[in-house]
Formats: structure tokens, C-alpha cells, sequence
């Protein structure tokens, strides 16, 4: 007979799926609501989210990490091969289409989870010394961040190349870098972003122009009129005309937030933004009771900041605070890449957390 140890249960983080739970499920009434279709399409991505959780989850990481190398450098492979073999929609060259299947793999989402575990992998292998990283540390550190960063920013996919930037730079800050790194950082960011403006692709520019121009493009007049008018508690679903009749562009992916406000009010709207607030403080605040596992501060420090980082942009974009990108709300727009990927992401950090403890990392016992 097979049993699962007990610690696993011990050291399992209950308050993640406390607070993912119901992001998930107001997301797809919302999608039921907006398209039945399309929420059948969404049922297949969660049972294959719960799928890869799992997996991972019960996959051995700690006693196969030294396979993480491996599985970066396959992604930055995989990245190149897009620039010679990829497929282009609207303009980008950002995904793999395998023949006679007609699967489309988008590397970039993979590269995510890989950017994580190398830095958590690397970060293990030399922790930082009681000043933080110095100077060769961090060139170090920087080659893994970089690299993908120049390769997705090719394809071109500025958003996505800037987020990985954005939290690999901001976990080595959470981990420990030497002051005086950051500060000529930002000095060089901020003489340079003149000559980075220049050498935007004109789409970008224009991105930028229509979110500097003092009337809104039709996207975001359309979200804001559909935020402004679910009022405190919102509309019934009948009523939420800006959607149904689909004056609300992507009402159902790019621009959920604003159908969230229309039908939930200003009331549903601040509920949902507790719930991954709680869920952001939450994975930082993991941080102290690591100390010494900076594999796992790594991973939960990365993920806390990326879920920061997509709801940000995504909620300023639909009230015209940023430039309209694609950019998902966690377990809550339509789609499955980002969705897949995040449990990916929260299966290593529950693995990581619940067998943190088990020196032999044993995931079942035999009983006869």
C-alpha cells in the first residue's frame, strides 16, 4: 500500500490556494457570462493548470536541480530558434509551430519558470556575502537576466523581454546586491532612455504617443466608460451592456478589470485587488522564515513580484495610466498560456516549501 507522508501536508502552504481559489472561479463566471465558449476552452486550461501542478509538485526538484542549467539553456535554444523557425502573428515572430500537429509553443512563457530556478539555482550554489553581491557576482547574475531579455525583445515582444528584466533584477534586490550597483543602474537607465526610445520599433512609439496624447485611444475610452458605469455595486448581468454588446474590446482577457467593475461595481473590483494583494504580501513575506533557503526565496520572491508586475500594467492599462500591452491578470483573463504557466510556477514553490524538510526528498513510502 502507498502513502503519502505526512510532512507533506505539514509544510504545505494552504494559503495559496485560499486566495487563488476565488480569483479563479469569478473569473470564469465572468468568461460564462461574456461567452460560453470560450469558458468550455477555459475549463480544459484549468484541468490542464491542475495537470503541471501536480506534476511538479510532486516532481523531486531539490534532487534533480542539477538538470536546471540543462532546462535554461534548452529555453535560450528554444528562443533562437524562434528568430529562425518561428511563426509570426500581427507583426511578431514569438512562437514555434511543431508540423503536422499544429501546436504552437510560446518560449518565452517557458522561459519564465527557467529564468526563476537558474537564479535560484545560481543564487544557492554562492549566496551573497553580508553586503550583498559585488561587482563580479552581479555581471554574473546579470549574463542569465540578459540573455533571454535580448532574445525576446527581438522577436520583438518589449512587454514580456521588460518583465523579465524587471523581476530578475528585483529578486537579486530582495536577495542582496552591493548599494552602490543600484545606484549607477539607474543613473545609466536614466541617461540612456533617450537613445532606448529611438530604437523602438514604430509600433512601440505609437504605443507610447497614444497613452501621452490627451484623448485616450478607443480601447481605453471603452474601459473606462464600462468602469464608470458599474458604480459602487455594479449591474446585473443584463444591464452590463459595455460588454455584451461589445462596445468593451477583449472584454474577457486584456480587459476583464473593467468587466469585473461593470458587473461587481467598485466593491467587486476592490475585493479582487485584496486578494492578490494578500496573495503578493504573502509570498514576500515567505522570505522570513527562509533564510537560509534561498532556492525558495527565490522562487517565491519571483513570483510575488511577477504577479505584481502583470496586475499593475494590466489594471493601469484599462484605466489609461500605461500603454496598452498584452498583458494578462493572473488566474483571471481568458487564455491558457499565462494560466499554465503560473501553476507551473506555484507547483516548484509548493514542492520546494512542502519538502523543504525531507533530507532524503522521498515523495512516497512503501508499506507492504
Amino acid at each position: 500500500m502507498i502513502r503519502l507522508d505526512r510532512r507533506i501536508l505539514t509544510h504545505f502552504d494552504f494559503v495559496q490556494p485560499f486566495l487563488i481559489l476565488p480569483i479563479i472561479i469569478l473569473s470564469y463566471i465572468l468568461v460564462s457570462e461574456a461567452n460560453s465558449i470560450l469558458a468550455s476552452k477555459q475549463l480544459v486550461y484549468f484541468g490542464v493548470g491542475l495537470a503541471l501542478f501536480l506534476f511538479f509538485f510532486l516532481l523531486p526538484i531539490r534532487k534533480i536541480a542539477w538538470l536546471i542549467p540543462l532546462f535554461y539553456w534548452i529555453c535560450i535554444v528554444l528562443l533562437i530558434s524562434v528568430d529562425l523557425f518561428g511563426t509570426s502573428k500581427l507583426g511578431a515572430k514569438r512562437w514555434l509551430e511543431f508540423p503536422f500537429i499544429h501546436f504552437t509553443l510560446q518560449p518565452s512563457e517557458i522561459m519564465k519558470p527557467a529564468l526563476l530556478l537558474m537564479l535560484g539555482y545560481l543564487i544557492k550554489q554562492r549566496p551573497p556575502e553580508e553586503n550583498g553581491y559585488g561587482l563580479k557576482d552581479f555581471f554574473r547574475l546579470s549574463l542569465y537576466i540578459l540573455l533571454p531579455f535580448v532574445l525576446i525583445l527581438k522577436e520583438p515582444d518589449l512587454g514580456t523581454a521588460l518583465i523579465l528584466l524587471i523581476v530578475g533584477y528585483a529578486v537579486l534586490f530582495i536577495i542582496g546586491v552591493n548599494k552602490k550597483i543600484w545606484v549607477v543602474i539607474f543613473a545609466g537607465v536614466l541617461f540612456s532612455a533617450p537613445v532606448i526610445y529611438e530604437n523602438l520599433h514604430d509600433y512601440q512609439k505609437k504605443r507610447i504617443t497614444d497613452f501621452l496624447s490627451e484623448e485616450s485611444n478607443y480601447h481605453v475610452r471603452q474601459s473606462i466608460i464600462a468602469i464608470g458605469s458599474g458604480g459602487l455595486k455594479g449591474k446585473p448581468k443584463d444591464e452590463a451592456t459595455q460588454t455584451h454588446f461589445k462596445f468593451l474590446p477583449i472584454s474577457t482577457s486584456d480587459f476583464i478589470f473593467a468587466y469585473t467593475i461593470e458587473r461587481y461595481g467598485f466593491y467587486g473590483g476592490l475585493a479582487l485587488l485584496s486578494f492578490y494583494g494578500a496573495l503578493i504580501a504573502h509570498l514576500l513575506s515567505l522570505n522570513y522564515g527562509l533564510k537560509d533557503d534561498y532556492f525558495t526565496q527565490t522562487m517565491a520572491s519571483g513570483i510575488g513580484i511577477l504577479i505584481f508586475i502583470y496586475v499593475s500594467i494590466n489594471i493601469m492599462m484599462t484605466i489609461g495610466f500605461a500603454p496598452v500591452v498584452g498583458i494578462p491578470l493572473p488566474f483571471y483573463s481568458y487564455g491558457g498560456s499565462s494560466f499554465v504557466t503560473f501553476m507551473c510556477l506555484f507547483g516548484i514553490l509548493q514542492n520546494l516549501l512542502a519538502f523543504r524538510f525531507d533530507p532524503t526528498y522521498r515523495l512516497v513510502k512503501f508499506k507492504i
